[in-house]
Parts: structure tokens; sequence; C-alpha cells
């Protein structure tokens, strides 16, 4: 059994009880050790040079099993891809060792109070110079509870601000939430942040390219492997109400004998394969650093995320009771997919972002 085979087989029959409690930091070190965590970081710094149809297919592993965990992989790469981008020598050599081994489990800190999918409200202020103080309060940090360091994003004299700020630390006060609809393993928590210390060499590029470019990058990242994750809760439903319907009978009739059965898995299956030929086509634009894959990875995560909504609610109602059990995947499943579809991006800015792109191709004659 491989690494990752064995991760999988772990967390499929952890994932009801991290849903209840939360992932532990051992499901953290479960992933360095299959050597997942940062996978697609040069192996100069613990990863291992991965591709893009790599991570995709991870990615979709993960998301069959386990949201939460899946979650856990988007986030830690979201950390080290944006330390690769914009870090200097130095700070790349100080981090993503860290970060690919899970001694330093990460956070991204962006979303407030009135900064949610549009981030040009964000209000958290950096101020200082040789050494910087961050006072603000962020909202739905994922794996906030747990996170060692987080990427905060906020406003400075100079323009807008991405720096590393470390969570155990005086002035961080973290307060875990509990009971939201999805990802309840996530450990997600609201930051507040007062006067905390930031040493200048932790801030990401140069003040004004906080959000535009150093958040783009995590961001892009967040969404790609969100996309392979849903198609992989998808196919784990879909999966699930097909064997539901096929084994279970109703009198002298299979359920899946049904017509209205039949049409529900019908279009959970064009579903799931429509969101396949998008996850696939952006790992291939990705691959050949194509300009259109930032537009391709939103594309993707737009229809694999309404992909994982629809087949999850369908495989819920074809499962009946069982779909409604406390441990039943499919149900986790279907609570998870709407977070899907909200995160790193409502679908409603998705379809603005893909029509404006529209507009721009057809006057390109594209």
């Amino acid at each position: 059994m491989s690494d990752l085979e064995t991760v999988l087989a772990d967390a499929a029959v952890a994932a009801a009880g991290w849903d209840r409690s939360g992932l532990p930091r051992t499901a953290a070190l479960a992933l360095a050790r299959a050597a997942l965590l940062g996978m697609d970081r040069s192996e100069q710094y613990g990863g291992r040079g991965a591709d893009a149809h790599e991570i995709g297919l991870v990615a979709s592993e993960l998301g069959a099993v386990c949201t939460s965990l899946r979650s856990l992989f988007t986030v830690q790469g979201m950390v080290a891809a944006t330390v690769d981008r914009w870090g200097t020598p130095a700070q790349r050599s100080k981090w993503l060792p860290e970060l690919t081994s899970g001694a330093v489990l990460a956070g991204l800190a962006a979303t407030e109070a009135g900064a949610g999918s549009d981030l040009s409200g964000i209000q958290a202020r950096f101020s200082g110079s040789s050494e910087l103080s961050l006072t603000g309060r962020k909202l739905w940090v994922t794996f906030g509870a747990l996170a060692d360091v987080l990427l905060v994003a906020g406003q400075s004299e100079s323009g807008p601000v991405a720096a590393l700020v470390a969570t155990d630390q005086p002035g961080v006060v973290v307060e875990p939430v509990r009971d939201q609809l999805g990802l309840r393993g996530t450990r997600i928590a609201h930051v507040s942040f007062d006067a905390a210390r930031v040493p200048a060499g932790n801030v990401l590029a140069r003040p004004g390219f906080g959000v535009s470019h150093v958040l783009g990058t995590a961001l892009d990242h967040g969404r790609y492997t969100i996309a392979w994750g849903c198609l992989g809760m998808a196919q784990a439903c879909l999966a699930d109400a097909a064997g539901h319907a096929r084994d279970r009978r109703q009198g002298d009739a299979r359920l899946g004998d049904h017509q209205a059965v039949r049409s529900m898995l019908g279009r959970s299956w064009v579903d799931v394969e429509s969101a396949r030929a998008l996850c696939v086509r952006a790992a291939e634009q990705r691959a050949d650093r194509d300009p259109g894959a930032l537009m391709g990875a939103i594309a993707a995560k737009y229809t694999a995320a309404a992909a994982a909504a629809a087949v999850s609610e369908r495989a819920v109602q074809i499962l009946g009771a069982a779909g409604c059990a406390p441990d039943s995947r499919a149900g986790r499943f279907f609570r998870d997919a709407k977070i899907m579809q909200i995160i790193e991006g409502a679908r409603e800015v998705a379809e603005q972002d893909l029509g404006e792109f529209v507009l721009r191709t057809a006057v390109a004659g594209r």
C-alpha cells in the first residue's frame, strides 16, 4: 500500500469523527510523511516538484474521502506557493521546509466583516517600519485554531501588505468556531490582533502588492485544488448513490429501476464529467503556462463546486434515511459542498469574472 493509499484508508475511517471534533495535528503530519504537503515545491525545500496534474489528482483523492483533510492540503499549499512565488531566498529557505514537513501549520487570514469575496474592504492595519505592528480582526480562518503562522492581509501607509504572523504571541486571540454548516473538521477560527508583532522580514513582496499579487497567488492555488477536491466529492457521492440504487429493493423492484432515480443518476454523471473536463483543462493550462490558466481555475472551481452541490443533494435524496445518518459521507459532503460555492470567490463573483472574460475575448476575436 502506498503512502497516499494509507492516508486515504486512515482518513476514511476517521473522517466522520473529524467532522465532529476537528482534524488533529497528526493528520497534517500524516500528509507530510506521505510527502503530500507542498508537494509541488522543489526538492530543495522538501517538496517533490509535482506538476499540476499530480496536485489535482491528489486533491481529488483526498476530496473523495474528507473535505476537511483536502482543505488542509489546500491551505498549506496556498501559503507555500505564495512564499515560493513572492518570498526572498531567505524567506523561502526559512519557511518552505517547515511548511512541507508539517513542522509549521499555516492559515490564510483575509476575510473580515466588511471584506469577503471583495477584499478591497480590508481594514486590518500594519504600522511601523523596522518592525511592524498588526491590529485588526479576521473572520472564518480555516485552520485558524491550529495554525502556527497566518498569512495575513492588511493595509499600511504604503498600500496593502501581506505578511506571515505567528499566532503564539501576545496580542493574538484565537476564537474557535464550531458547528458551522460545513467544513466542520477544519478548525475554523476568528482571530483578533492587538498590536501583534510582525518582523519586517515576514512581509512578502513590497507594500502595495499584498492583495492584488500576493493573495492572488494564494487564491489561485486554492481555487485550483478546491476544484479537484469538489470533483472527488461529486464522484464519491455518485458512487454511493449508484451503489444504493443498484442494491436497494422496494418490493420486487430495485430502487434504480425507477425512472426518476435513473434520471438523477444520469444528471449526476453529466455533472461529474463536465467538472472533470474543466479540471483537466485547468491542469493542462497550468502545465503549459497558458495565460488563460487563471480563468481556467475559476471556471473549474465554479463548475466542480456546482457539481458537488448538485450531486451530493441527489445522493442524499436517493440514499434516503441512510443519507441523513450521522456518519453519511453524502450527507457530510452535502453540507461541505455549499461552503465550496462560497469560499475563494463566491459563485456570483465567479460568474462576473467569467462574463468579463467572455466579453474581453470576444472583442479580441478569440
